[in-house]
């Protein structure tokens, strides 16, 4: 169903007077299965709203919803919900004469797809935009789950639970893409008609608050990784604990979707491995920490690693950064890669607040950050004062390079009278002795005019 397009830095065809429409799932597990949630959010180029539709899909009987722990679906849930068949000319309605927009197109195409096929039905390819590769041309993260390019790229709305809250944060991260790196079309996109389905009805979730997220919800923001798998348990540890049972359901997807017992083992082995040591390099680790890992790690069958201790301390560096500029994304990725806690709002446990030249200077953050303790910088001096850069040679005061540069001037010029002096005839003592003069200047001058070393 959706055919990502190649993009391209400046000098491609830019996406003015487009719209795109991003769309999101809620499956029944990794490999492709059925749909149990749909959300699709219009958008003009320009970030302007233009629509968006959000509804609970019915797999059919004796279909289980999948990992209700991650996506939060119950079977009493999809009983009274309508079919994909009902909700596809709704969606088709709003996508038509726009660009598709996914985080991740392979995955949502391939259920999409089954479910179309399921109904006998043939779509032209809808050109789309993949949000993960385009994240990736831009910034360096340690991982592109949409949570953590969301949170890098300051897009405030939080993906959760819900495919509209996936839907709405990948349509913000689309124009802001687009609109603040650049980014062009190879070639112009081609948007096919689309044939028309009778209007079926939807039925939305109630729209849950997102829960705060834990501390480990923030540290899997900072681990590498590039696994499916993994980013499934990432999104179960939102709320900071996991069950046996739970856990049990997870590594049963896992395996339906072709992953062997090894690879599961392993991925577990090494999301607690890499929660420990996000929690240790933070030097402080509170009671709650080391209660929560060791309770995951028990749950995940993972045993030493696991067995965190709390550790007295001061502060941990917690950053948050203010700003809509590419200077401001690429510091918050940048936090995030150096394995620093990158807060979303201001709390008393900001360490630093820093803003772009985007943000005013009456920003009331400012003054409130700085109130609280925080450290307020400008985004320029950030990585440095957070220890991400050496800071800079000090540059010589202006008299003293002159005097420097009129030195080694001096010293050339003597160094040119000794070569000419020696082919003259001039004694070979003299010689060296104006030589040694002419070094000295030189090496003097360079001394004077060059920054001072560290």
């Amino acid at each position: 169903m959706i055919e990502s397009l190649p993009l391209l830095g400046a000098g491609g065809h830019p996406a003015h007077g487009l719209d795109f429409t991003a769309v999101d799932i809620r499956t029944t597990g990794l490999r492709p299965g059925r749909v149990v949630e749909l959300a699709a959010v219009r958008v003009h180029a320009d970030g302007s709203f233009a629509g968006e539709l959000s509804t609970l899909v019915n797999p059919g009987p004796g279909v289980p919803p999948g990992p209700a722990l991650v996506h939060g679906i119950t079977s009493d849930e999809l009983d009274g919900a309508p079919s994909f068949g009902e909700v596809l000319g709704p969606l088709l309605d709003l996508c038509d004469g726009s660009v598709l927009v996914a985080h991740d197109p392979a995955f949502a195409s391939a259920f999409l797809d089954r479910e179309i096929g399921l109904l006998g039905v043939r779509l032209p390819p809808l050109p789309g935009v993949s949000t993960l590769a385009a994240a990736k041309s831009v910034v360096r993260l340690p991982n592109y789950r949409l949570a953590t390019v969301a949170h890098a790229l300051g897009v405030p709305a939080r993906p959760g639970q819900s495919a509209l809250s996936g839907a709405r944060a990948v349509a913000q991260l689309v124009t802001g893409l687009f609109g603040r790196y650049g980014l062009t079309f190879a070639a112009p996109p081609v948007l096919p008609g689309l044939p028309r389905f009778p209007d079926g009805r939807l039925l939305p979730r109630a729209e849950a608050r997102p829960a705060e997220p834990g501390w480990m919800a923030e540290a899997v923001e900072r681990i590498a990784a590039d696994d499916a798998y993994l980013d499934l348990l990432a999104d179960a540890l939102a709320d900071q604990h996991l069950a046996h049972d739970e856990v049990a359901a997870l590594a049963e997807l896992a395996t339906e979707a072709g992953l062997s017992e090894a690879h599961v083992r392993s991925t577990h082995e090494q999301l607690v491995t890499a929660l420990r040591e996000i929690a240790e390099r933070d030097g402080v680790v509170t009671a709650a920490e080391a209660r929560e890992l060791r309770q995951v790690a028990t749950a995940l069958g993972v045993g030493p690693a696991g067995d965190l201790r709390p550790t007295a301390g001061g502060k941990a560096t917690r950053v948050l950064v203010l700003g809509t500029t590419v200077e401001a994304d690429r510091l918050r990725a940048r936090v995030l890669a150096e394995g620093v806690q990158l807060a979303k709002k201001l709390t008393g446990s900001v360490t630093h607040l820093v803003a772009d030249a985007s943000v005013p200077a009456t920003e009331p953050r400012l003054a409130r950050g700085a109130e609280l303790g925080a450290v307020v910088l400008d985004v320029r001096a950030a990585p440095v004062a957070l220890g991400f850069e050496p800071a800079p040679s000090p540059a010589a005061p202006a008299s003293k390079r002159v005097g420097g540069r009129v030195l080694m001037g001096f010293g050339l010029l003597v160094m040119f009278v000794v070569v000419v002096g020696m082919f003259g005839g001039t004694p070979l003592a003299a010689g060296i002795f104006l030589g040694a003069v002419g070094v000295g200047a030189l090496l003097g001058g360079w001394w004077l005019a060059e920054p001072a070393p560290r």
